[in-house]
């Protein structure tokens, strides 16, 4: 789920990029989506059953 999340962000910030679109807001919701994959790799928390 989180790296669908972090792929989806990925690809709108390109296409931000690319053709002026999105404003800040993809920036800082590409932001959030890096601290959470980085909070969940420090943490090392496994995924529930």
């Amino acid at each position: 789920m989180l790296w669908t999340i972090i792929g989806i962000l990925v690809v709108l910030w390109l296409l931000g990029l690319i053709f002026k679109i999105g404003g800040a807001i993809i920036h800082i919701l590409l932001v959030i989506a890096v601290i959470v994959f980085l909070w969940n790799l420090i943490t090392g928390r496994k995924k529930g059953v």
